[in-house]
């Protein structure tokens, strides 16, 4: 089966950088859709970037973009999460989201059917 571990949470100072780490094991393909969702107390889980591990460009959500950088370890089906600009309302639990296969048309939603990490907490205080 497919595990994803997150690494690189903790809490920052508003104005402040973060890089989010997902390394992933089990995966047979560099076939998938790889990124990172949000959730913050009292909010929905919300899509904030992912790609094509098998090539192509990230996609962003609106807050995300401009801020934050997904990429991806050549080769691998790991993927890593740049912040920078953190405001407070950046604060959430994010959690690694791997598909089960994709042809390529990765999107910001849950299928239902994804792999997910245990999550890592982002904390941005005034």
């Amino acid at each position: 089966t497919v595990r994803l571990v997150e690494s690189g949470g903790g809490s920052v100072q508003a104005g402040g950088s973060l890089r989010l780490s997902c390394v992933s094991s089990g995966y047979e393909y560099l076939s998938n859709c790889m990124g990172w969702f949000r959730q913050a107390p009292g909010k929905e889980r919300e899509g904030v970037a992912v790609l094509y591990t098998g090539g192509g460009t990230p996609t962003y959500a609106d807050s995300a973009k401009g801020r934050f950088t997904l990429s991806q370890e050549p080769g691998k089906n790991n993927v890593y999460l740049q912040m920078t600009s953190l405001t407070p309302e950046d604060t959430a639990m994010y959690y690694c989201m791997g598909s089960r296969g994709s042809g390529g048309d990765c999107a910001l939603e849950d299928d239902g059917l994804s792999f997910w990490g245990q999550g890592t907490q982002v904390t941005v205080f005034s």
